[in-house]
């Protein structure tokens, strides 16, 4: 499940069916929030749908809020909440080993990875604990964003590799048939600039029912 938007207060909000591709619900919504998430998946159940897992992109509020139901957070999603902290070129050996680290997560399994960030934190947590004293104000940390970095990978750890429960098999690691099918729709719509809210709503019902959605 995963939302995209098609300019101020016009999001679109949709489940699909990891295996099938088979969009599932999809609504519009001005923004964002996990209560509305929470919100789809009653209305799945409603209709009697059996939800044995969820991928989602750790949107705040989002991980373990579905009683009962096992959630994999988007492994991109983390890769890519890594990289806006750090940049795409860090500069700090610091921030160059845990990029590097951020971007092994497709490769490994959790024992692996949670060793590999704990070895990482014994090695730099002197640094990430360095604090600034400015003479007029209050001491803050020095590395904020790399500490940030650090604390979204353990913090998000319980949920990033829960695809590879065997109970699970076939359950992605990722979001990316939602995000490919957001990209090739806000394409389609690229090819009619200049539309209204109104307009390019109409357009977007009509993509997926050309798809064989029926909403």
């Amino acid at each position: 499940m995963n939302t995209t938007y098609f300019g101020r207060g016009n999001g679109l909000m949709v489940f699909m069916d990891a295996l099938s591709g088979r969009i599932l619900l999809r609504f519009r919504i001005k923004s964002e929030t996990a209560a509305q998430y929470k919100n789809g998946i009653s209305i799945l159940k409603g209709r009697e749908f059996s939800i044995k897992g969820i991928v989602c992109d750790g949107k705040l509020g989002l991980l373990g809020l579905f009683e009962g139901i096992l959630t994999q957070l988007c492994q991109f999603h983390q890769i890519q909440i890594v990289r806006r902290y750090l940049t795409q070129k860090p500069k700090m050996t610091a921030s160059i080993e845990l990029l590097s680290l951020a971007k092994s997560i497709t490769t490994l399994c959790k024992p692996s990875f949670a060793k590999l960030l704990s070895d990482w934190h014994c090695k730099w947590k002197d640094f990430i604990n360095e604090r600034t004293t400015p003479q007029t104000d209050k001491s803050f940390y020095t590395h904020r964003r790399l500490r940030s970095a650090y604390f979204s990978l353990k913090r998000n750890l319980p949920w990033l590799f829960t695809y590879q429960d065997p109970k699970y098999f076939g359950m992605p690691n990722t979001s990316n048939k939602l995000e490919v099918l957001f990209s090739h729709l806000k394409s389609y719509l690229r090819n009619h600039n200049g539309l209204n809210d109104e307009t390019k709503n109409k357009l977007i019902d009509g993509f997926f029912e050309a798809s064989g959605d029926k909403k």
